[in-house]
């Protein structure tokens, strides 16, 4: 077991957390979900805002609870020289840090990577900014909406006829925590485990616009030789037909059948076996320029059925197809039920919980779920005492101080 109570695959990975808001602290809660030892450090007056984000359930954020599971919770002020020692000191121990400030913060603090490699050689850390540590807008703050927009992401999200549409998630933030955590593990595997191990850390530099950007596979390529500029299609595919969102008599379902052995498939559901030799329908590539009256043939069909038995009548035809579900059905669903999707854990500030389960499932070391978001500086004692060898005296005297 580690220090945060769970087992898994990255146990005995120390981790110092100084990011605040999602994109660090969901980097550092996937960590921490499959056993790395994470201590996020907040200010002592001014706490991450994430705790101020609602809804609130008895004061306290669900936000917070979500993405500062399984951490231990520390304040310092790392602007004092008190508070830059004590973190350096927690440095020297660690095989990663992680911060999202605005590029140049940390070296102002006295904290840059020069600073942090004179400690501890090994040290690997990740710097989250809006735009990267060089080029020119590095300097500027950086939001995820920004980062959707800048990306081209925004651009192709929606329908021919409406304006570009944002997420309804922080899609920026958590495509950049995804990127994050996969280029701690590349950097730790090369320091520790590659055949030519270095023993030596590095620099991860982690834009929130540059991950949305690499999801965008081949248009690059396209604009190069072809001078192709995607536009939005709402629910249809560029490169796959039928694809999308077909109405039912009580809701939605979606489908997806661009391989030609499922698209007769979904032909022979709707009792439309003649239209698989239709010409407009007869290859993908056809069906992408017929995507509309393909998809209303579809629909007209899908329209009288429930949704039951519009999935039920496509599955027992080997269609791909499944439901719409909003959370309330997920909650509800048989495959998340299966697959101990959400779990429930005992908080003592909300009570019981449910909470997203770990994914991926690891059949020897799996994740798992300890316990919800600490309350502000939860854990000082624990690391400041047990980790540090500080003596109640001392920690007395820092709180004084306002350095914790």
């Amino acid at each position: 077991m580690t220090a945060n109570g769970s087992g898994g695959p990255l146990a005995g990975l120390n981790v110092v957390d100084f990011s605040g808001m999602i994109s660090g602290g969901f980097a550092t809660m996937l960590l921490a979900d499959f056993g790395a030892d994470v201590v996020k450090v907040e200010h002592p007056e001014h706490t991450d805002p994430l705790r101020d984000w609602p809804p609130m359930e008895n004061g306290t954020s669900l936000w917070w609870k979500s993405i500062g599971r399984n951490k231990q919770c520390i304040t310092l002020d790392l602007k004092s020289d008190d508070g830059r020692d004590l973190a350096l000191e927690l440095v020297e121990e660690a095989d990663v840090v992680f911060e999202n400030f605005r590029p140049g913060k940390m070296e102002e603090w006295d904290l840059g990577y020069e600073t942090l490699k004179g400690v501890n050689e090994g040290i690997i850390f990740v710097r989250i900014s809006g735009y990267g540590q060089t080029g020119p807008m590095s300097h500027k703050p950086g939001f995820g909406t920004v980062a959707e927009a800048m990306s081209g992401w925004a651009h192709v999200n929606g329908f021919p006829d409406q304006e570009p549409l944002l997420p309804p998630i922080s899609l920026a933030d958590l495509v950049a925590a995804l990127f994050a955590v996969q280029s701690t593990m590349f950097a730790v595997f090369e320091r520790d485990v590659g055949a030519n191990a270095s023993g030596e850390g590095q620099v991860i530099d982690v834009s929130l616009y540059e991950p949305l950007f690499r999801l965008f596979v081949s248009d690059v390529e396209q604009y190069d030789k072809k001078g192709n500029v995607p536009g939005r299609t709402g629910n249809q595919h560029p490169n796959a037909a039928p694809r999308g969102v077909y109405e039912t008599a009580d809701g939605y379902i979606a489908l997806s059948a661009s391989a030609q052995a499922i698209f007769e498939r979904v032909m022979h559901a709707i009792d439309r076996p003649e239209l698989i030799g239709d010409e407009r329908f007869e290859t993908n590539e056809k069906r992408v320029e017929n995507a509309d009256e393909m998809d209303a043939v579809i629909e007209a069909w899908t329209r009288q059925r429930s949704t039951e038995d519009a999935i039920d009548i496509m599955e027992e035809n080997d269609a791909i197809v499944g439901p719409i579900n909003d959370i309330a059905e997920v909650f509800e669903d048989e495959q998340f039920r299966a697959r101990n999707d959400i779990v429930e854990i005992e908080d003592e500030d909300v009570g019981p919980l449910k909470t997203p389960n770990t994914v991926p499932k690891f059949s020897r070391t799996p994740g798992a779920v300890s316990h919800a978001g600490p309350r502000h500086g939860e854990h000082n004692e624990a690391v400041f005492r047990d980790r540090l060898d500080l003596s109640e005296e001392d920690l007395e005297t820092l709180r004084e101080q306002g350095v914790i």
